[in-house]
């Protein structure tokens, strides 16, 4: 299974998005954080924005609502061109019907626990989705440190979909740096948002470079 790293643009200069996407050519996706204040305690930005990083950029969209009604709103972003839509399981009143439409809309669908919220509910719907995103923080904020009891989370899901034999990919979100990325890919995930680490960096490309490695190196699928 490929490894992906999509970058987080939460810790970039937003101000100036356009210039920040484009320093991160090395990178499979561009990962988008719409907070709505709701759901979690920041609020960043909707559907224009996304819109028009979509419109900007050759890198593929992976959209991540931390939005309360996400059976409401999802879709518009699908329908905008985002390859790929997250939204959470505590927030959404019908998973399956909205992964559904999402894939209907042409975009993967994928759907995020927070860190105490268990797989075991959902094992059983895996196919109904094209992506689990495990959060190996509290959603809201960038920075934060990596939580290493999400990995026995990470290593559930990812023997649930060996066993099922299907090409559903597992992401991690929060922490993610040259320092904790080989345990999340040791455990089964494959798809790594960086934030802090791919923009602080020096050089961004070198960094999403390295992360790719350490990952490759460390996956157990």
């Amino acid at each position: 299974m490929a490894i992906l790293i999509s970058p987080s643009v939460l810790n970039s200069d937003l101000a100036h998005l356009a210039d920040e996407v484009g320093r991160i050519g090395a990178a499979d996706y561009v990962h988008l954080d719409v907070m709505d204040n709701h759901f979690v305690p920041n609020l960043t930005f909707g559907l224009p924005v996304v819109e028009k990083v979509i419109a900007s950029t050759g890198l593929p969209a992976d959209v991540h609502l931390m939005i309360e009604k996400p059976d409401v709103w999802a879709p518009a972003y699908a329908e905008a061109g985002a390859a790929s839509v997250t939204f959470h399981a505590e927030a959404s009143a019908a998973p399956v019907r909205l992964a559904r439409e999402l894939r209907q809309l042409g975009a993967r669908a994928a759907i995020a626990l927070r860190p105490g919220t268990g797989v075991e509910p959902y094992l059983d719907l895996l196919t109904e989705f094209d992506m689990v995103l495990v959060m190996t923080v509290e959603p809201g904020f960038g920075g934060q440190s990596f939580i290493t009891g999400t990995l026995p989370k990470i290593r559930r899901t990812r023997e649930a979909i060996t066993a099922l034999g299907r090409d559903i990919w597992i992401q991690v979100d929060g922490g993610v740096s040259t320092g904790t990325i080989a345990q999340a890919a040791g455990a089964g995930a494959n798809m790594f948002v960086a934030g802090s680490a791919v923009y602080r960096a020096e050089d961004p490309n070198a960094e999403i470079e390295a992360l790719r490695a350490l990952a490759t190196d460390a996956y157990r699928g």
